[in-house]
């Protein structure tokens, strides 16, 4: 039976996102591949232990209880895209196993990012710790984001998941943010983003990702009628740099794709991470790396190193 790849929201990660490879990895680069090879081998039936963004893609793949069929017809499908080959590999497979992660799919290229694959697999998302591999997505226009070294949220009594979006070179294109670096001038940032509030901005690398968290938004709206006494688990927030009056910008665009956010924060220069404590994402994307250097000590951090502010 075919399995339709284009209904689900498909999230691809590598190995380096969902598991902590820093001992593999010591081995790789101090000894070599024969040596990486050997010590995979002898440490098969070891499972690695839970990466940063472990949390985040166990309580994704979790609201796959909202469809009938989850297997055959899930609303969340999460493929592993790895540099391995399939021999060395297999650990992480058996890590998956192991962690109960609900995960079938993969793709092995010996030595090479597969990340060209990220257009026959609709995935709308992808996440690596190698910052190159993530950087070279960018650059090819498809959805990636580095997976920083970061603290880690993973509370076992709380059941939710939480989303936090930097808007700006993430959501939303960098036209806005072009006007900022040029000028270097907050009123006349301010004085285009209010003369162009009712034109949308053009998509951002992680657009398409959001629009698929908010079917899946309405799903859970749908059990909750359904059910009054359903909990709603996901929750999306919107956490910028804009303040008013340029905010009206950013939620005119959103709502010109069809999505709205739960939370918005406005923060007008506010440090980030001051607010991401308190609201603990499992998952915070950003585009500006000063700003993830605070946000990464509290919450786990994506760098999305898309447009002039990463040139």
């Amino acid at each position: 039976m075919p399995f339709d790849i284009d209904s689900p929201l498909v999230v691809g990660v590598a190995s380096s996102a969902v598991f902590d490879l820093n001992e593999s990895d010591a081995v790789f680069h101090r000894e070599g591949e024969e040596q990486y090879r050997k010590y995979q081998e002898t440490h098969l039936e070891e499972p690695l232990e839970k990466g940063i963004a472990f949390s985040f893609i166990r309580r994704l793949l979790s609201l796959n209880d909202l469809c009938d069929d989850p297997v055959n017809k899930p609303l969340v499908e999460v493929i592993l895209l790895s540099k391995n080959d399939p021999d060395t590999g297999l650990r992480v497979m058996k890590s998956i196993a192991h962690h109960g992660l609900p995960m079938t799919r993969a793709i092995f290229m010996q030595g090479r990012s597969p990340y060209d694959y990220i257009p026959a697999l609709n995935i709308s998302l992808f996440l690596s710790g190698d910052a190159e591999d993530v950087r070279a997505a960018i650059l090819a226009e498809y959805p990636a984001g580095h997976v920083m070294h970061s603290a880690i949220i993973d509370d076992p009594s709380d059941t939710g998941i939480r989303i936090a979006f930097d808007f700006d070179g993430v959501l939303a294109n960098d036209e806005a943010e072009q006007v900022m670096q040029k000028t270097n001038d907050v009123a006349r940032f301010h004085a285009h983003e209010v003369k162009n509030k009712m034109r949308p901005l053009g998509d951002g690398p992680l657009k398409t990702f959001l629009v698929r968290i908010a079917a899946i938004q309405k799903q859970e709206e749908a059990q909750r009628r359904a059910d009054p006494s359903y909990r709603i688990r996901l929750r999306v927030s919107l956490v910028t740099a804009r303040n008013a009056p340029s905010h009206e910008r950013a939620l005119n665009t959103l709502k010109g794709w069809g999505v709205m956010t739960n939370d918005a924060f406005f923060l007008g220069g506010i440090e980030k991470g001051r607010v991401l404590e308190v609201l603990k994402p499992h998952i915070f994307f950003d585009d500006q790396s000063k700003h993830l250097t605070t946000a990464a000590r509290v919450v786990p951090s994506v760098h999305i190193p898309f447009g002039v502010t990463n040139e």
